[in-house]
């Protein structure tokens, strides 16, 4: 790293709750947070967002009459901004946003074109609601900042993506702060559909319906999961700093299937190997795995971590099994595990997968994430 980079906002919502209290005693809870939901009058496990959740996303709606017509990702996302910013006594004007998302609007996208089938024409807002980039102009606009602001999607991997160009953003002294994350609505029919279709989603009968991490499964669980997360990142340590990066990595690899990774996951092995080169560590004290629950996905990332620590094997953890997967979102929100286990020297154990590695002092952590077309991002947080 040229520079310092640190984290001094951090929020979410989702499943686990709407403030960082909320989020930590969901994790010390230690359960999975699913609920069955009817789809084509078929049940399917869902991580949905709790009431209370739901009550502050309805009240940010009632103060704009457009939000009404935003999609569910975009109010998400601007919830999870407004938290993150709270702390953040800069320029607003030279505040930057990227905010990533694999799907996007889905629930407005498969509404109007649901009605587009049905009678031919549809809604003037159909194209503008739906495109990427409402995740974060809305954002921008909600805020009141006018620095630069970008949407992408990199499949599942976009919230990690979003840090590594804040990053860039920042050494490059084109911004003083960057606002980053992720968000995704994809609990809808059509998406939930493709999953099923890649044979993919989780069959499980019990409630825990992802066995994220188990190495002996037989099947796929993956399960889909709703929420946004976003941090701050600033150039330096502050009294705000929440965390500091220390090493990030990247890599990519030739893939034989387009939903599928390597039997050895090459492109984990070269964003992990980077990230440690980077922050010049041989090994981290924990990390935050991708594992979506699959059985190709969870084997490939433990193969990948095994070739790259050897002898050095750090405590090994996850939240899918507990939020489901939230595809763009996801990096997002194991950073934001990553972070709390920091802040609170405190491991959260994995359901199905027991750790010989047990540190008593977290000082770094590892956090991965992957998606479609064989794409990682391996970032690494230390204590400010």
């Amino acid at each position: 790293m040229k520079h310092p980079i640190s984290i001094s906002g951090f929020a979410s919502v989702s499943a686990l709750g709407c403030t960082p209290e909320n989020v930590w005693q969901s994790y010390q809870e230690n359960s999975p947070l699913f609920e069955s939901i009817k789809i084509k009058e078929k049940s399917v496990w869902v991580s949905k967002l709790g009431t209370e959740s739901e009550q502050k996303l309805q009240l940010l709606q009632s103060e704009n009459p457009f939000y009404k017509k935003l999609d569910r990702s975009v109010i998400m996302a601007i919830y999870a901004a407004r938290q993150s910013v709270k702390g953040y006594k800069g320029d607003k004007c030279k505040l930057g946003i990227n905010i990533g998302s694999s799907r996007g609007a889905t629930n407005l996208f498969e509404g109007f074109y649901k009605e587009f089938l049905e009678t031919g024409g549809t809604h003037p807002l159909s194209s503008p609601t739906t495109t990427l980039g409402n995740l974060t102009s809305w954002i921008a606009q909600d805020l009141g900042t006018n620095g630069i602001n970008i949407s992408h999607s990199i499949t599942c991997s976009s919230a990690l993506h979003a840090v590594l160009n804040g990053i860039t953003w920042l050494e490059a002294n084109r911004a003083d702060a960057f606002l980053v994350g992720g968000s995704e609505a994809p609990l809808t029919s059509f998406t939930i559909a493709q999953m099923q279709a890649l044979k993919l989603y989780s069959k499980m009968e019990g409630e825990f319906a992802c066995e994220s991490m188990k190495q002996d499964k037989e099947h796929n669980t993956m399960v889909l999961g709703e929420g946004a997360s976003t941090a701050i990142l600033q150039k330096g340590i502050t009294s705000n700093s929440q965390a500091v990066i220390l090493g990030v990595g990247w890599g990519s690899e030739v893939i034989s299937h387009p939903a599928s990774i390597s039997a050895k996951a090459d492109c984990f092995q070269a964003s992990m190997q980077m990230a440690l080169t980077e922050a010049q560590l041989q090994t981290v004290d924990a990390i935050v795995l991708h594992a979506p629950g699959t059985v190709l996905g969870d084997s490939a990332e433990l193969s990948a971590i095994e070739k790259i620590f050897n002898d050095r094997l750090p405590f090994l953890t996850g939240n899918k099994w507990m939020i489901g997967h939230t595809l763009g979102a996801s990096g997002s929100f194991s950073l934001e595990m990553a972070m709390l286990m920091l802040k609170n020297n405190k491991l959260i154990k994995p359901a199905f997968y027991e750790n010989s590695s047990k540190p008593e002092q977290l000082n770094t952590v590892m956090i991965n994430a992957v998606g479609f077309g064989g794409n990682a991002v391996s970032i690494i947080i230390g204590k400010p």
